[in-house]
């Protein structure tokens, strides 16, 4: 049972854990790592531009002066890039305690990955795929660890075509687009804690939604911005279901959180389901082979 208002005043102290927040220079994932860098967690700002994580670190530190910040470079729609920036914490750092996968691109005009993927499946998905594969054994050597992945409500209009997950048959929906990528990460998130569980390992695998956020994220959509004003709730409220199902002491693999108000578009975290078709097994496991040969990174489990 969730606090009825729960919020970054119940986080515990996080000294001496690793976190990595991937998009994290502004929106909901700028919001977590500074949390949890007041709370003092090792916080990794992996990011695409340096230039913004390095702004996003100092207004950390000039918050929390004794924040332990560093910023990384990481394009996750590029996968030498993802690759090169795994090989880097490796020498870095000895464990992983936290992995939230929180970056994303959201309704952009139609255009590719680095290697060729539709960019919002390319990014939001496989991008985060890779990254984790990649970082796996750190995560199951450090005791009580978590990924967390983040998704949206958009994923109840998700129903991936693995006939063209590049668009490049059929008319491009930017909208149909995202929502496939929101519900693959679902469908990542429930298959991994699948098999984490026939290894016998026990790290978490969650995810969250942030509901309806004003954030940089709605750029390419003006109804967005034109609602915000009406709809919209706080960066700082958007990022207590991620912070939630990382830091919480009840949270169970596949459990899956969000806002507790009218349509999960407001309010404090609670416990929400996704969709049926999130849950379907042989589609995620599908994607997860799929996963693999696109990204050419297999799991080790």
């Amino acid at each position: 049972m969730i606090k009825e208002k729960w919020d970054a005043s119940n986080i515990a102290d996080q000294s001496g854990r690793v976190v990595i927040v991937t998009g994290s220079s502004s929106g909901i994932g700028f919001e977590a790592a500074k949390v949890l860098a007041g709370k003092n967690a090792n916080i990794i700002i992996a990011v695409r531009n340096l230039g913004k994580g390095n702004l996003a670190a100092d207004r950390i530190k000039l918050q929390y002066k004794n924040a332990v910040v560093s910023v990384m470079e990481v394009d996750l729609a590029n996968l030498k890039s993802i690759r090169t920036f795994a090989d880097n914490f490796r020498k870095q750092y000895s464990h992983l305690d936290l992995l939230i996968n929180n970056a994303g691109v959201m309704i952009p005009p139609y255009s590719n990955t680095e290697d060729g993927f539709e960019l919002q499946f390319g990014t939001n998905h496989l991008g985060h795929f890779a990254l984790t594969a990649l970082l796996i054994d750190f995560i199951r050597e450090t005791k009580n660890s978590r990924i967390i992945n983040v998704s949206s409500a958009a994923h109840k209009s998700g129903d991936i075509n693995f006939d063209d997950l590049n668009w490049a048959k059929r008319k491009y929906s930017a909208w149909r687009a995202y929502g496939d990528s929101k519900i693959a990460n679902l469908y990542f998130t429930y298959e991994l804690q699948r098999r984490l569980d026939i290894a016998g390992s026990k790290v978490i695998a969650a995810a969250a939604h942030p509901g309806w956020t004003a954030t940089e994220l709605q750029r390419h959509s003006g109804i967005f911005i034109a609602l915000n004003g009406i709809f919209a709730q706080k960066v700082h409220m958007g990022a207590l279901p991620t912070l939630y199902a990382a830091t919480a002491n009840n949270v169970n693999g596949g459990d899956y959180f969000g806002p507790s108000g009218w349509q999960e578009w407001r309010g404090y975290p609670k416990k929400v389901a996704s969709n049926a078709l999130s849950h379907d097994k042989i589609i995620a496991a599908h994607l997860w082979e799929v996963s693999e040969a696109l990204t050419n990174i297999n799991f080790k489990l």
